[in-house]
């Protein structure tokens, strides 16, 4: 088939976007792992450790994120091999080259900045020109099942990740099952609930006989008396059960509905526990657990990528953390929240939901993400006619595309700007 010449910067550019890595390939005498890679492999230990001295969970966290990413690579990579496709190139990280090694056909190695890693598969689209000795062996002229499979195949890798971090929380420590009560994650400072005793990770049983099945029900129970009266609190802490006399304060929020109301002077969230399952109940639950995370997951996505919610966040006007764009920073922050209430346990589960966001995420037909790639295999087979194929035209898709990675550029530094002015931990 023609191909389209890549000569100038803006040719090479589009094609990295479409091929979803570099497309310039290193020689074999290239001193990629000289004293430059030496260096560069040494600041990248240096910043790990660095984070290991900062916390434990945070580094736990971390690696995980990398091993992630180097097993979502590795997807397409082992695909790519299996149904005969040529790689020419595995990496983590993009930019220049800090450190590499070739091994066959197949050049190994780390790039400067730390934001993913990339398979090359020669000839994923029509503007990649490849040699006429490997035109067989490209992306572009397997059989539709087998792009299909190569290209969802990262995202694939992230879901049984998911599926087998799942399966070793629920089979050694228990799955996390909603129980009723809120559980106390934040106290007003010197507010009635500090002022009378009441801790945090305390779970609100009942308020004055009033029973709390859920967090929703505190505001309702407690707004139902007059600033000043005591209520008794019936709280979980530990193994005992506590009744906490309380004295009510007010709401002094002039600019709040509820001003002048009365107020318990606590944050709380939903209640939960870990039950126990058997190995095989385990098993069960971490491959059907998977589905309602990706549902929310796709939600997610939607919720953040709305425009008004950024700038909603920029400008302060909302605090809603459902809708707040946040990047590996802010999840990194949240990790170490999470190690530090539930231990390695929860930075794993943490881990597991992770995976299931990004493999959604990557999976949205837009391309320079992989869903973009599986929707054009997906078009071209339907373009296919009396088993003739159909190559689409992928240049005509760049200034979609470049909208995409202008929007993504944007959540980016946006939750950057977040996760820095104002923590997520």
């Amino acid at each position: 088939m023609t191909t389209t010449p890549t000569t100038s910067r803006f040719d090479r550019f589009q094609n990295e976007i479409a091929a979803g890595g570099s497309v310039t390939e290193s020689n074999e005498d290239e001193p990629a792992s000289g004293w430059q890679g030496l260096l560069g492999a040494l600041v990248i230990v240096a910043l790990f450790a660095w984070l290991a001295t900062v916390s434990l969970w945070m580094f736990l966290f971390a690696v995980g994120v990398l091993i992630s990413v180097f097993l979502h690579e590795l997807g397409h990579f082992s695909t790519a091999r299996l149904t005969g496709m040529k790689a020419t190139q595995f990496f983590v990280g993009f930019g220049p080259r800090v450190w590499s090694f070739r091994r066959g056909e197949t050049e190994y190695g780390v790039r400067a900045l730390p934001l993913g890693a990339f398979v090359r598969i020669v000839g994923m689209n029509n503007l990649d020109e490849v040699p006429p000795e490997d035109e067989a062996r490209t992306y572009r002229q397997k059989t539709f099942p087998r792009r299909l499979l190569v290209i969802s195949a990262g995202s694939l890798m992230h879901l049984l990740i998911a599926i087998v971090l799942l399966f070793g929380v629920y089979s050694t420590r228990g799955e996390l099952t909603d129980r009723p009560g809120a559980e106390v994650v934040a106290l007003q400072a010197g507010g009635p609930a500090e002022d009378a005793g009441i801790e945090p990770g305390d779970i609100v049983l009942a308020i004055d006989g009033t029973r709390v099945e859920q967090a929703v029900d505190i505001g309702d129970v407690v707004r139902r008396n007059d600033p000043t009266d005591v209520v008794d609190v019936v709280v979980q802490r530990d193994e005992a059960q506590l009744t906490i006399p309380v004295g009510l304060g007010a709401n002094t929020d002039e600019q709040s509905e509820l001003f002048g109301t009365a107020l318990l002077g606590v944050s709380t969230r939903g209640a939960a526990e870990w039950e126990q399952k058997s190995v095989g109940v385990a098993a069960a639950n971490a491959v059907t657990d998977v589905v309602p995370v990706a549902w929310e997951s796709t939600k997610g996505v939607v919720q953040v990528l709305n425009p008004v919610n950024i700038w909603n966040h920029l400008t302060g006007e909302t605090e809603d953390l459902r809708t707040r764009p946040t990047t590996i920073v802010g999840a990194t922050q949240v990790s170490d929240l999470v190690g530090e209430s539930e231990g390695f346990v929860g930075v794993i589960y943490l881990l597991a939901v992770l995976n299931v966001f990004v493999g959604v995420f990557n999976m949205f037909p837009l391309l320079p993400l992989d869903g973009g790639h599986a929707a054009i295999a997906i078009y071209e087979r339907f373009r296919e006619r009396g088993g003739r194929r159909y190559f689409a035209d992928v240049s005509r898709l760049m200034p979609f595309a470049m909208g995409v990675i202008t929007v993504l550029a944007v959540l980016l530094f946006s939750g950057l700007y977040l996760d820095v002015t104002k923590p997520l931990g």
